[in-house]
């Protein structure tokens, strides 16, 4: 899976890796039980709902894609250690070069995996050179558990951050 980035863009999201729904289509968060799209668009961060194949628009508002693994999975629980390796370093080049306000990890495990720590959702005091870092709860269907609305707030909290 591609990411999706420019120079100088509010946040990149980044993902945990690509699932197979995601991989099949050629789009990030393609999955069409996966809550992505519907909540950026809620909490007010694009302002209509996209589709997973319009992902080239959120260029123009200032937003970016990555994942914290490459491999493509059924879950996001059938990744190792190793699917992590050189992430952290991939994300401070990232950081360094394209300079992105804000870098926004779509779940606390992708986090994890880039910095091998457990963490809160929300604003991070670790940076990467000039970039934040904020941790969102998982768009994915299985963090179904974690009600839409208390997703949404999350979202809303990065929105007004950025």
């Amino acid at each position: 899976m591609p990411d999706l980035l420019a120079p100088g863009l509010r946040a990149v999201f980044c993902g945990i890796n690509p699932g197979r729904v995601s991989a099949a289509a050629g789009h990030h968060f393609a999955n069409p039980r996966n809550d992505f799209w519907r909540l950026l668009h809620d909490s007010g961060l694009t302002p209509r709902l996209l589709a997973p194949s319009e992902e080239l628009d959120l260029l123009g508002l200032g937003f970016g894609l990555t994942n914290a693994a490459r491999r493509t999975t059924p879950g996001s629980g059938d990744l190792r250690h190793r699917d992590f390796a050189g992430a952290r370093d991939r994300l401070e080049r990232l950081a360094a070069e394209l300079c992105p306000g804000t870098l926004a990890f779509v779940g606390k495990e992708a986090y994890r995996g880039v910095f091998g720590r457990r963490t809160e959702l929300g604003l991070q005091e670790r940076r990467l050179g000039p970039t934040a870092l904020f941790v969102l709860p998982s768009t994915s269907p299985a963090n179904a558990a974690v009600p839409y609305a208390v997703r949404l707030r999350w979202f809303q909290a990065l929105a007004q951050l950025i």
